[in-house]
């Protein structure tokens, strides 16, 4: 088990470089590469920081206060030596995943980093609850290949034997990973992802350890996934908003 040891100087420089590395993740010191003809880059800079747009550029589409989301919880397991490793379910270009690999540095932090994805973007909708989340369409943008987002974890020097890249459908995959998982981030939107990744990776997350879901307030499928799953399971905790897409809670028994 790694322990975190932090003075105030080391805490300090790792706030401007995890701040710094937010508004790289972000493509805020380039986002005029983003804009639309016609767009204000004012109107940008708030969707970007909101998370409502789909970059062209940026590493990540989640926002500001998502990415903030990530850094609370995170320092927070480290702090209290909450056992086990984090995963993201659906890493679009890598740039959540490549932030919790940058605390984990930032602080000393011996933690694997799951990166779970199909790397071909999301499957055809095959059950009832997803057919109004039908994003194939969308297949080439979301469809980030593997080499890619292992070439961006190389472009912030964070690729090392404590990333796994874990490739296929998660149904296919995710059961297969070995727990305790101290953070749980999952990024699949449709019901049939959401509900495969809570049901294969919710029993091995230690208490104290925390479950971000993207999509709750976005996607009706998600929300609905994570109910029924909750309500199958009776699960009672303190559910917080993160956004007007974000949700997060911190399990406790």
């Amino acid at each position: 088990m790694s322990v975190m040891v932090v003075t105030h100087t080391t805490d300090l420089n790792a706030k401007r470089y995890l701040d710094l590395l937010k508004r790289t993740l972000l493509n805020l010191p380039y986002l005029e590469m983003d804009l639309a003809e016609q767009q204000p880059l004012k109107e940008l800079v708030s969707k970007r920081l909101a998370g409502q747009d789909w970059p062209k550029c940026a590493h990540t589409m989640i926002g500001w206060h998502r990415l903030e989301n990530i850094q609370t919880c995170l320092t927070q397991i480290l702090e209290e030596n909450i056992p086990g490793d984090v995963i993201e379910t659906g890493v679009f270009r890598g740039g959540a995943c490549i932030f919790m690999k940058a605390i984990l540095k930032a602080y000393g932090s011996a933690k694997r980093v799951y990166v779970a994805d199909s790397f071909e973007g999301l499957p055809a909708p095959s059950l009832p609850q997803d057919m109004s989340c039908d994003l194939t369409p969308s297949k080439d943008y979301l469809a980030v290949s593997l080499e890619q987002v292992q070439d961006n974890f190389i472009r912030y020097d964070l690729l090392d034997p404590q990333v796994t890249f874990v490739k296929g459908w998660f149904k296919d995959t995710l059961h297969t990973l070995e727990g305790p998982l101290a953070l749980i981030r999952l990024d699949g939107d449709m019901y049939e992802s959401t509900m495969d990744a809570l049901t294969a990776l919710y029993p091995k997350l230690s208490v104290g350890g925390y479950i971000i879901i993207d999509d709750f307030g976005s996607v009706n499928a998600c929300r609905q996934a994570v109910t029924d799953y909750c309500n199958l399971h009776e699960l009672v905790e303190d559910v917080e908003k993160i956004d007007g897409s974000g949700i997060y809670w911190r399990k406790t028994s």
